[in-house]
């Protein structure tokens, strides 16, 4: 069974894309006027939205594309990095590669905890104001050695990025949509100033190092081999100020499931009303350690609970906005009795999430039901759920894919969503459309054949 009348595979390129006009929108000072005008709805990064609305889809404005977004405290201009100094990059084709000489054995995939083993081999790229970078350098896995006083020990300056390699049914091994992972790093280094770099030439490291650890790519389609991009201050010097050095480092881990009861198991989500994960003008829609530490607290809360994951919530009238690991989606009957994919716009707050665009950009794809970037409210839902208006509600990221939820603790009580009730037809499909996307099974121009 599949979750409309109509025939899921054609492909009849009806993009909709509706937000409610009638919910006051949380509005950044940070935010470009409201306008839009996109001329073709299926390019990656193309503002989709009706006339007279803010666009939020994916990259639909890069503050770093001008060059004139100002660090008004230090004068740097973050269009640069931060980095006036030296603003060239390193080459792949000056890649230094020291192949280690001792090799771990691989663990089974089947029991694989996710990030805790780790590979053969690591990247590593220097740079300083002085000498810009330095060239990209593949050796044997090792630890680093960083000054007691380097920034990012201090004041957090780091960012870091996650995607996966997946040996297909061919045995070829894929990356998917790896693009999507660059330009979000890139537009991270921006926000923290650190030196901005070329997205392909990066790509193209990565892709060596991924080629030279193929064997750590697990023989499964259950399992993938984990790719985590870092990029750190490394300054000596406890002044709060853009830092004069940094490093970028890559490195991987072959994982399973990232939820310990296992692929496709519904999880159960603690609502905080306490606690916030980001706001207005913060770094919520960069992928930086800081937005991570900082939630652990509600996270244990969350356990406590007996709930997997912290729901995270903004403003008096409690909007959802994400998950801890992950941007959550309703498929539901809304107000105005319309079949609908919903999920949270991408405002500022909202991390956007590569399998959350490519979810959009399926379902937009199968023109089977209205999909939307809009605002939600817990009041929504449980209105919806009183009006047996709810389908499903799962979650989507890089490491888990996509995860139905079951229930939501909210205000002490425990709200049950019937997400498993319904198959669940939708987010059984979309795992599997994506799965077949990434292991090679269906072919198409988001996955990169690396070896």
């Amino acid at each position: 069974m599949r979750p409309s009348g109509g025939v899921w595979g054609r492909r009849l390129g009806v993009f909709l894309l509706t937000q409610s006009a009638d919910r006051p929108r949380r509005v950044s000072s940070a935010t470009p006027p409201a306008t839009c005008g996109a001329s073709d709805p299926a390019a990656e990064g193309t503002a989709r939205c009706q006339p007279g609305h803010t666009a939020t889809s994916w990259d639909t404005w890069d503050p770093a594309a001008s060059g004139t977004m100002k660090d008004r405290s230090s004068g740097c201009s973050a269009g640069e990095g931060g980095s006036k100094e030296m603003v060239k990059t390193f080459k792949a084709k000056d890649l230094i590669i020291t192949p280690s000489t001792s090799f771990k054995a691989k663990p089974d995939p089947n029991n694989l905890v996710f990030g805790t083993v780790f590979t053969d081999h690591m990247l590593t790229v220097e740079w300083s104001s002085e000498f810009g970078w330095e060239k990209p350098h593949i050796k044997p896995f090792q630890n680093l050695s960083l000054h007691p006083a380097s920034s990012t020990l201090h004041y957090a300056v780091e960012l870091f990025e996650g995607l996966k390699a997946y040996r297909g049914h061919d045995n070829k091994i894929r990356l998917f949509r790896p693009d999507l992972n660059m330009d979000r790093m890139y537009r991270s280094a921006v926000r923290a100033t650190l030196p901005v770099f070329d997205k392909e030439e990066l790509l193209q490291c990565i892709q060596q190092l991924v080629s030279l650890d193929k064997e750590w790519v697990p023989y499964s389609t259950a399992a993938s081999l984990y790719i985590r991009p870092t990029l750190i201050g490394t300054e000596h010097s406890l002044g709060i100020k853009k830092p004069s050095k940094a490093l970028l480092f890559v490195i991987l881990s072959p994982v399973g499931p990232y939820f310990s009861s296992g692929s496709f198991k519904p999880v159960t989500l603690w609502a905080t009303t306490q606690y916030v994960r980001a706001w207005q003008g913060g770094t919520g829609d960069c992928k930086m350690g800081g937005n991570y530490g900082s939630s652990l607290f509600a996270q244990c809360h969350a356990l406590e609970k007996r709930c997997q994951q912290v729901l995270w919530l903004y403003g008096e009238d409690h909007q959802i906005t994400e998950v801890g690991t992950m941007n959550l989606f309703l498929y539901w009957i809304n107000e105005d009795g319309e079949e609908e994919l919903a999920t949270p716009p991408l405002d500022g707050i909202i991390l956007p999430g590569v399998t959350r665009q490519s979810i959009l950009d399926l379902a937009r794809e199968w023109g089977e039901f209205k999909v939307s970037e809009r605002y939600l409210t817990m009041g929504d839902l449980t209105q919806a759920l009183e009006g047996n208006r709810v389908k499903e509600m799962f979650g989507s990221g890089t490491a888990c894919v996509v995860c139905p939820v079951s229930d939501i603790v909210y205000k002490d009580q425990i709200i049950h969503i019937p997400t498993m009730e319904n198959g669940p037809k939708l987010a059984n499909y979309i795992l599997d459309k994506l799965s077949d996307i990434q292991y090679g099974k269906e072919k198409s121009d988001w996955t990169i054949v690396v070896s």
